[in-house]
C-alpha cells in the first residue's frame, strides 16, 4: 500500500510528490498521458514560487534557462513602473511550464519518486482506513490518501461528486507555436499596432523562425478537449490583425477560456485536490501555474504529518481553509482583469480611468502584491509577522532560503533564549544572528509561513504543538 498516490503528473502534482518525500512520505505519481507536454500552458514564474524554488535549492537550476523581467505592468497589462515589494526577490522568472516541469521531474527522481505514465484513473473507494484507486486497464492499487492534480477536466473532483462554482467560458483563445513567413519588423509593428485595442493578441519570436502566438478565437469550442487547428488560428490572426503573416508548419496548437470556477470543497474523507483540480480561471496575470505550485507547498507538510501520525487535529483541514480564500481572489482578480481587456466602450472607460490610478504607488503595489501573490496572508496573530511570509535575508554566515531546503519547520532564535525540545525531529533552532528578522524569534513553517513570533519563549511550545503535533517523548 502506498502512502499517498498523487493523480496528475504535471507541475502541482510533481511538486507535491517531491514536497511529501521531503518529509519521508512516499508518494506516487499517475499520469494519464504516455509522454510529457510539449505544450507551453505557461510561461514564467512570479515571486512567492520564485521564493519557493529558492527555498528547495531549484533555482539555481532555473535561472540559467529563463529571463527575470521587471515586475510592473502584469495587471491587465496596464502600464505602470516596478513598484518595491517586501522580497529578495523582486522580478518575474520567465521560463517555459516544459521546462519548469523537466526541472521537478528530475527532483523528483532525485528524491525517489515514483512517476508511471499512461495511467487513468476511472474509480476511487474509500474507507476509513484507506483508498482504492481504480485503473482504465481494470488493475486496483491502495493508498492511504489520494490527491486529485489532474486538471480542469480532471476526473477525481468529477469522481467525488465535489461542485465546481462559477461561470463557463464566454471567450476563448488560441495559443501556438508556429512557423512565419512575413518579415520580423512587419510581424512586430502589426502586432504593435493591434494591441493598442486587442490584448489578446501577440506574436513574439522564439527562435528558427518560429513564434509564440495567441489571438482571440472566433467562437467558444463545443469541445474543449479537441486541439484548434491550423486554419482556426489563421482565421483567428485574420480577424485579429487583417493577416496571419503566412503562418505554417505549427509545433502545437492549443486554447484557453476564460471560465471561471472554484471547487466547493478542498476534501472529501481522504481525498484531496490541488492546482488546476481544484479551481480554473483566465491566464491573464500568468497567476494558474503559481497558484497549483503554492498549493502543493501548503498541503506537502500536513499531509505528510497527517500520514506520520503526528498530525495536531485540524492541521490537513488548514489546507482549504487557507487555499481556498486565496483561488477565490485569484478568480475575481482574473475577471476583472478579462474586462479591462474588453473591447466593449464601458470596459474601455474603466480601464482608462485605472491606468490613471495605477500611476499612484500603492495602488500599484497593490496590484502587483494581488497578481505575484505577495499579498497572501494566513491567519494572522498578535505579532504583525504572524501568518506572513519572510523573504530570503541573511542568516549567520548564509541566508535563511539556504536553511529551508529540507521542508522542516526552523526556528530563528539569535538571542538563544528559545528552545525545540521535544521537536527537534521536525524543527531546526537556527541561534544565528538575523539583523533583518523583524522579531526576536520567529517560528517558521516549512512553506516559508510565520507561525509564531515574539520573545516569550515560554508561549513558544502552544505554537509548537498547534503546527507540528505533541513533542517527542
Amino acid at each position: 500500500m502506498h502512502d499517498v498516490i498523487v493523480v496528475g503528473g504535471g507541475p502541482t502534482g510533481v511538486m507535491l510528490a517531491c514536497e511529501l518525500a521531503l518529509q519521508g512520505v512516499e508518494a506516487l505519481v499517475l499520469e494519464r498521458d504516455p509522454e510529457p507536454t510539449t505544450i507551453v500552458r505557461a510561461l514564467g514564474l512570479h515571486v512567492r514560487s520564485i521564493e519557493l524554488m529558492g527555498q528547495r535549492g531549484l533555482l539555481e537550476r532555473m535561472l540559467p534557462l529563463g529571463q527575470t523581467y521587471p515586475l510592473g505592468g502584469f495587471f491587465a497589462a496596464l502600464t505602470a513602473p516596478a513598484p518595491k515589494l517586501d522580497t529578495a526577490h523582486p522580478y518575474v522568472l520567465a521560463i517555459p511550464q516544459t521546462v519548469t516541469e523537466r526541472i521537478l521531474l528530475e527532483r523528483a527522481e532525485e528524491l525517489g519518486v515514483e512517476l508511471r505514465r499512461g495511467c487513468e484513473v476511472v474509480g476511487l473507494r474509500q474507507d476509513d482506513d484507506e483508498m482504492t484507486v481504480e485503473l482504465a486497464d481494470a488493475s486496483s492499487l491502495r493508498a492511504r490518501y489520494v490527491v486529485g492534480c489532474d486538471g480542469g477536466r480532471g476526473r477525481v473532483r468529477g469522481i467525488l461528486g465535489v461542485d465546481f462554482v462559477g461561470e463557463p467560458s464566454r471567450n476563448d483563445t488560441l495559443l501556438a507555436e508556429v512557423a512565419l513567413s512575413a518579415p520580423l519588423a512587419e510581424i512586430m509593428a502589426t502586432v504593435a499596432e493591434v494591441r493598442t485595442t486587442q490584448l489578446r493578441f501577440g506574436a513574439g519570436p522564439i527562435g528558427d523562425g518560429y513564434y509564440r502566438v495567441v489571438a482571440p478565437a472566433r467562437e467558444v469550442a463545443r469541445d474543449r478537449s479537441v486541439p484548434p487547428s491550423l486554419d482556426d488560428l489563421k482565421e483567428a490572426m485574420r480577424h485579429a490583425a487583417r493577416t496571419d503573416f503566412g503562418a505554417h508548419s505549427p509545433r502545437w496548437l492549443s486554447r484557453f477560456g476564460d471560465g471561471t470556477r472554484l471547487a466547493a470543497r478542498y476534501r472529501v474523507g481522504r481525498v484531496l485536490l490541488a492546482g488546476d483540480a481544484a479551481h480554473v480561471h483566465p491566464p491573464v496575470g500568468g497567476q494558474g501555474l503559481n497558484l497549483g505550485l503554492q498549493d502543493a507547498a501548503n498541503l506537502g507538510w500536513k499531509l505528510a504529518a497527517e500520514v506520520l501520525g503526528r498530525a495536531p487535529d485540524g492541521l490537513l483541514d488548514s489546507y482549504e481553509r487557507e487555499r481556498r480564500p486565496v483561488a477565490s481572489a485569484v478568480l475575481d482578480n482574473t475577471r476583472a482583469q478579462m474586462e479591462l481587456m474588453s473591447l466593449e466602450p464601458g470596459a474601455r472607460a474603466v480601464r482608462r480611468l485605472l491606468a490613471q490610478l495605477i500611476e499612484i504607488g500603492e495602488v500599484n503595489r497593490t496590484l502587483t502584491e494581488k497578481v505575484t501573490g505577495v499579498d497572501v496572508r494566513y491567519e494572522p496573530g498578535q505579532h504583525r509577522l504572524v501568518g506572513t511570509h519572510l523573504r530570503d535575508m541573511p542568516l549567520g554566515d548564509g541566508r535563511l532560503y539556504e536553511r529551508m531546503r529540507g521542508a522542516r519547520g526552523l526556528l530563528i532564535d539569535p538571542a538563544g533564549r528559545c528552545s525545540v525540545t521535544g521537536w527537534a525531529d521536525r524543527v531546526d533552532h537556527v541561534p544565528e544572528r538575523c539583523d533583518e528578522l523583524g522579531a526576536p524569534a520567529v517560528l517558521l513553517r516549512p512553506d516559508g509561513y510565520v507561525a509564531w513570533a515574539g520573545d516569550d519563549g515560554a508561549e513558544l511550545p502552544e505554537h509548537l504543538g498547534r503546527w507540528f503535533g505533541a513533542p517527542a517523548a
